[in-house]
């Protein structure tokens, strides 16, 4: 796969991730895809199986009102390519940090995708 290709396929998953599109998020991962959520350099979260990432999607939903990641740019390697982002979300409750509905959050993170042919085997997404 060339890296068009590979940018094409993640452009259409943070499509469905801003439309809170959970199937359409899904739609190029392999059955055993690997998920891990990366903040201050330790693993908070870690899934293994597309029928968990969906479940946890799924619930994610209810966190935000609206949800935006913007790639800013590609690097791609062997069979990986991080993407650069920025996220902006605004909350739809009140979160245990403090943080109330309404909040805005903006954020610049990446998310390493790991291809095996046509399919995401890992996403790891770093904030």
């Amino acid at each position: 796969m060339d890296h068009l290709q590979r940018e094409q396929i993640i452009t259409k998953y943070l499509e469905s991730y801003n439309r809170f599109d959970v199937e359409g998020m899904v739609a190029h991962f392999s059955e055993d895809i690997v998920f891990e959520n990366v903040a201050n350099g330790e693993v908070n979260l870690s899934l293994k199986g597309v029928d968990p990432f969906k479940q946890q999607a799924e619930q994610a939903k209810a966190y935000f009102s609206s949800r935006k990641q913007t790639p800013i740019s590609f690097y791609h390697q062997d069979d990986q390519t991080e993407v650069v982002l920025d996220y902006h979300a605004v909350l739809a409750m009140d979160f245990p940090t403090g943080q109330k509905k309404g909040d805005a959050l903006k954020l610049q993170g990446k998310s390493v995708f790991t291809f095996s042919r046509d399919k995401i085997i890992k996403l790891e997404d770093i904030s």
